[in-house]
């Protein structure tokens, strides 16, 4: 299918479309988010009903925390 013949640019247009070229401000790229390295042991205390929420729903209750953590930094 042949596409449709061009339209002649005049100087005006030409000249308009490189102003607008080097004016318009380019697209943002989205902020790359953290990727999460490996995990590091430290030791923290926490409240009893904190860790007994965690705990409730049973193993893998140090990754909710972790998780927890993650969103109220910001970082998910």
């Amino acid at each position: 299918m042949a596409s449709p013949p061009r339209r002649p640019m005049s100087s005006i247009d030409k000249a308009e479309a490189l102003f607008k070229a080097a004016t318009t401000k380019p697209a943002e790229a989205p902020k790359a988010r953290p990727v999460p390295g490996p995990a590091e042991q430290v030791s923290l205390k926490l409240d009893r009903a904190v860790l007994d929420f965690f705990q409730e729903d049973g193993p893998g209750w140090q990754e909710r925390i972790n998780a927890a953590l993650r969103k109220a930094a910001g970082l998910d």
